[in-house]
């Protein structure tokens, strides 16, 4: 079962919920595509993803959201839509038998970003969130904002960075996850050591960070893997990407 579901009035505030053919409850994915955070990219590039968890048992909740370019997008609304989203899952949890105790929200490259940035809603006393999450899994996460902005410049490139942030480049710092560390939320961070659009070196500093402030993290990098193997389902990087969302099931 495939269905589009509107959270918001925009056009792009609206997921693609997946559920797998059983009458029982069943665990819950919530899938945030990357793009750099650009309207150019969509929900589409976690398609085979999203269809090939749901064949695992998994529903799956594939998410869009307002981006750079759109009306509301970039920070921070692109960031209060995922939250909305996920948040919108408590309204569907009783007619489509979700179990929201063991939901895990996975994010690829900007996704990733997002996706952490959840966890750091955990830890506030007033969170926006209503519903729990299990745990996080970034697959060649954007976790750090600053170093990718300095990457970006050494390169030569314009950032996708600062057109994320904006008029708001001071708030850097509360929209980096690395900032924002230790989080309330066991967290998993797997990356390609040949991924040329966001170094592994990020995910390596974020670790390290959150295990000197005694979070739960995990890291696996893989040799032999670039930037989009990690959401290939038929790549050999994505054993690794199964087998850790069975861990924090």
């Amino acid at each position: 079962m495939s269905i589009k579901i509107a959270y918001g009035e925009h056009p792009s505030q609206f997921g693609v919920l997946r559920r797998p053919k059983t009458s029982e409850s069943c665990p819950v994915v919530v899938s945030i595509h990357g793009g750099f955070w650009q309207s150019k990219y969509g929900l589409d590039e976690n398609d085979a993803l999203a269809k090939d968890l749901a064949k695992r048992g998994y529903a799956t909740w594939n998410i869009e959201y307002r981006r750079i370019g759109e009306e509301g997008g970039a920070w921070p609304g692109t960031f209060h839509d995922v939250i909305s989203a996920v948040n919108h899952l408590d309204q569907l949890k009783d007619s489509y038998q979700l179990d929201l105790s063991r939901m895990v929200v996975i994010g690829h490259s900007a996704g990733g970003h997002l996706a952490l940035l959840l966890g750091s809603l955990l830890n506030q006393k007033e969170s926006p969130l209503v519903v729990s999450i299990k745990g996080i899994i970034s697959l060649a996460g954007v976790s750090n904002l600053n170093e990718m902005l300095q990457i970006h410049t050494e390169r030569a490139i314009t950032s996708p960075v600062t057109a994320f942030l904006g008029d708001s480049l001071e708030e850097l710092p509360i929209a980096s996850p690395i900032e924002l560390l230790p989080m309330n939320v066991e967290q998993v961070l797997i990356h390609g050591e040949l991924d040329r659009h966001v170094p592994v070196s990020l995910s390596v500093g974020y670790h390290r960070r959150a295990i000197e402030l005694g979070d739960s993290v995990r890291l696996v990098t893989l040799p032999d893997a670039e930037h989009f193997m990690v959401v290939d389902p038929s790549s050999s990087a994505w054993k690794a990407v199964t087998d850790s969302l069975e861990g924090l099931i």
